[in-house]
């Protein structure tokens, strides 16, 4: 079985830097540490309900729906190059000129984008009709961290109710200061239960802490 092994949002040693360092004295196992920050990273993007840390090859599949009416359908009063005027011809030749001009990844920066890095990696159109394209990646724009924005130019051969899968990569290159309290909240709450199930005896209150994480996690929610 392959190992959940995603860049924490926190570091176990950024965890021993404040008040949580005697918390977490007894696990002296880097593989112990760092499971701890793992689990509390996934703890986090759940409380989220999105992907906050760096990730690869996720893979999204979404219907193409709509024409924005602030754009040319059919670009006839525009002038393209040869590409766009091949598409076009192929557009008209399957009997169709609403073709989709935009597209949205649902994972992006809900704050600091400019923290947030993409990595495209493809995209595939799945045609009813004209069957399966592997899209020229240099042709679109995008996406764009702050919304997931994908843009796809003049000549694109994306039918209303083709189903676009798309394959990337991405995240917090560097991770918001905010964040990185919540995972270390997350991970004190996690080592509190282990160390005291019954919270008899112990300093720290896991359930203040995990609520601490999440109402910081909240603002990130998709």
């Amino acid at each position: 079985m392959t190992a959940d092994t995603p860049t924490p949002l926190a570091t176990f040693a950024q965890l021993q830097e404040g008040a949580f360092a005697d918390l977490v004295r007894s696990y002296a196992s880097s593989q112990v540490q760092q499971d701890l920050m793992i689990e509390a990273t996934r703890l986090c993007e759940r409380a989220a309900g999105r992907r906050l840390a760096p990730f690869t090859n996720l893979t999204e599949t979404e219907r193409s729906t709509g024409i924005d009416p602030d754009e040319y359908i059919d670009a006839g009063n525009v002038p393209l190059d040869l590409a766009g005027t091949l598409g076009r011809s192929y557009s008209y030749a399957m009997g169709t000129t609403s073709l989709v001009r935009h597209g949205w990844l649902q994972q992006f920066a809900p704050h600091y984008p400019e923290y947030w890095s993409y990595n495209l990696q493809s995209i595939t159109i799945h045609r009813s009709y004209g069957g399966d394209q592997v899209v020229n990646l240099a042709n679109v724009r995008g996406p764009d961290p702050d919304t997931g924005h994908i843009w796809y130019p003049i000549g694109t051969f994306l039918p209303i109710g083709s189903f676009v899968t798309y394959v990337y990569g991405g995240g917090y290159a560097t991770v918001p200061a905010d964040l990185v309290r919540a995972c270390k909240y997350m991970a004190a709450s996690i080592a509190v239960r282990e160390l005291d199930p019954t919270m008899a005896g112990h300093g720290h209150d896991p359930d203040i802490l995990a609520a601490d994480a999440h109402a910081i996690c909240a603002d990130y929610q998709g």
